[in-house]
């Protein structure tokens, strides 16, 4: 039996120069952007103002670095560090999600216009530029119909775990480069394309790796599994082909490497860097039920059960549904003569058991169950991953598969042709996005907007809010800053770095632990004013020293603000109200001299 082809390469040029094409060309986007707009709406109502609900700490990350790309441009700053956050050791940036080749682009906006409507235009057009990309590419080179390629460009760029990860994950929804890298790898098998497809597979995979590092590792394991699963399947077409791809990947490798080489360093051995994850492999990973659910904010998506499946509203990564599910199954099925399309649903199926983890989760209960993830866990790289995100590449595989069987089923009688609408249309409308929720953020005070701060940061000295910027609990001391676009330096903050330098180099989302710090968090968490001594008072002046303290700032609301302030005095003494906040001005401390 000879193997049925899954797509043509191009179009038939009558077709492709039509005047009804064209206007599809233009529509297509347009639908995409208006989606994504949609779905952005309540950001976009007040960007600067507003903070995406469900993860307003990632958001703040990427405030910071948007923050951290307008100095670049218009200060002069170094791109690959800031000591304006985490003072006075600084931020090694390669080694956090800088993305910036995009922030960098993005700098003027972020100067004139703030950081939150940076967010917000990154995360719309990554949403509807991942979706027009894949249209394109399948369009153009997988399928004859726009409809089946408009079919799968949506489904890539607006399935759940895309508009999940748009709950703050910049780099994530930013995957329009994905389908270019992929058909560029594949395209490295025909005849004069080893010097000039490698050289431009390099360059894409330079710029992926500022936006996405993550992603570019997805997409290359995806790309192994499916090179080595077709290969298995058609040796003929390996033999023939084989010298002249690696030979391209080889120049690609070359490029990238020569472009990448001190980026890189600068990642993993630069002070700064650091190695694996603050938490196991077993503790982010997909729940097999969650294949069949609907995420939080699809149409038919249900809060309270999605949660029972997933371990973030950032992190809903596959939840297709359950006529979705089989909507996938039936395009794996339709297309099964085909061993490109039996190939990249084999990688499919490995990238979704590997975002299983080590022992497989059911409903969130471990069943026990053994899985082959176990065996590979804390091999260097892959143990920077969060395990669950492995999930985003079938998501993404079926997007594909969905366009390949519409186009096919053009071919198939009436009948047939009905019960597969009827199930598309029962697979696609639940998966429809809702709008993301917000939530109001913090006003900026005046004593910050109005310039009335400057004085006290003169001669290398820091702001520092309290609470002090931290994951989850100084958001909002990290988001004054940002918004500021870093323009005064803090201590502290949500970024990744080592746990404990030089003792301990494990990848954490907070500075090393210090007197004062723990301090101040005991006291916001639980309201409990302790009784301070003379030593204690002492060791909170020495962390103001070495944070190189010109002022502290109360930031009003919160969670036990009077325990915080009690604090406060009790260490501090009595504070001035300047520009709507409570401030200690600290420029009676020495400032120790930079390392």
């Amino acid at each position: 039996m000879t193997e049925e082809p899954v797509a043509t390469v191009g179009e038939d040029p009558a077709r492709a120069g039509s005047w009804w094409l064209r206007r599809i060309d233009l529509w297509v986007p347009a639908a995409f952007l208006a989606l994504a707009i949609v779905v952005l709406l309540p950001l976009w109502i007040d960007p600067n103002g507003r903070v995406l609900a469900s993860n307003d700490d990632d958001h703040g990350v990427f405030l910071f670095v948007l923050a951290h790309a307008e100095r670049v441009v218009f200060d002069g700053a170094a791109p690959f560090f800031t000591d304006r956050l985490n003072a006075p050791v600084g931020v090694n940036m390669m080694a956090n999600t800088s993305i910036l080749a995009l922030s960098l682009p993005l700098a003027p906006v972020t100067h004139f216009l703030g950081g939150g409507v940076s967010v917000a235009l990154l995360i719309t057009l990554g949403l509807a530029g991942t979706a027009f990309a894949w249209y394109w590419v399948l369009s153009r080179h997988l399928v004859h119909s726009r409809v089946a390629a408009a079919i799968g460009g949506a489904f890539c760029g607006f399935a759940p775990t895309m508009v999940s990860h748009a709950n703050g994950h910049v780099n994530f929804v930013n995957q329009y480069l994905v389908p270019f890298i992929v058909w560029q790898v594949l395209r490295l098998r025909e005849p004069g394309r080893v010097r000039r497809g490698g050289i431009i597979l390099g360059l894409l995979i330079v710029a992926q790796c500022f936006i996405n590092e993550e992603t570019l590792l997805f997409t290359a394991l995806t790309l192994g599994v499916f090179v080595v699963a077709y290969g298995i399947m058609r040796p003929d077409v390996v033999r023939a082909v084989w010298k002249r791809f690696l030979g391209g990947l080889g120049v690609a490798a070359a490029t990238a490497g020569a472009l990448l080489a001190y980026p890189l360093w600068y990642q993993f051995f630069a002070p700064g860097n650091y190695h694996g994850q603050p938490f196991e492999p077993d503790m982010y990973v997909t729940d097999l039920a969650s294949l069949v659910g609907f995420a939080r904010q699809s149409l038919a998506g249900n809060a309270a059960l999605t949660r029972e499946m997933s371990v973030s509203a950032t992190e809903d990564n596959t939840f297709f549904g359950p006529i979705g599910f089989v909507m996938i199954v039936v395009s794996v099925v339709m297309l099964w003569r085909s061993a490109a399309a039996r190939a990249a649903a084999i990688a499919g199926l490995v990238l979704l058991l590997m975002s299983f983890g080590p022992v497989l989760k059911v409903f969130g209960h471990d069943t026990g169950i053994p899985l082959p993830f176990g065996l590979i866990s804390h091999v260097p790289v892959i143990d920077l991953v969060s395990v669950t995100r492995f999930a985003m590449v079938p998501a993404t595989i079926a997007g594909v598969l969905l366009a390949l069987a519409v186009d096919k089923i053009g071919t198939y009688p009436a009948r047939r042709r009905r019960l597969f609408w009827i199930g598309m249309v029962l697979a696609l409308v639940p998966l429809i996005p809702k709008p993301l929720p917000v939530v109001q953020g913090d006003p900026l005070p005046a004593f910050l907007t109005e310039g009335t701060y400057k004085p006290y940061v003169t001669g290398g000295r820091t702001l520092i809010t309290v609470p002090l910027p931290e994951v989850t609990t100084g958001r909002t001391g990290m988001r004054w800053a940002t918004l500021m676009n870093l323009d005064y330096a803090t201590p502290r903050g949500y970024f990744m770095g080592p746990a404990d330098p030089p003792d301990d180099d494990t990848g954490s989302w907070n500075a090393p632990r210090r007197f004062t710090s723990d301090l101040l968090w005991r006291v916001r968490e639980y309201g409990q004013v302790p009784v301070l001594t003379d030593a204690d008072r002492a060791r909170i002046t020495a962390d103001l020293v070495y944070w190189r303290a010109g002022v502290v700032v109360l930031v009003p609301g919160g969670r036990n603000p009077a325990a915080q302030r009690a604090v406060l005095v009790d260490a501090l003494g009595e504070p001035q109200l300047v520009g709507g906040v409570e401030i200690w001005d600290m420029r009676g401390l020495p400032v120790p001299p930079k390392d």
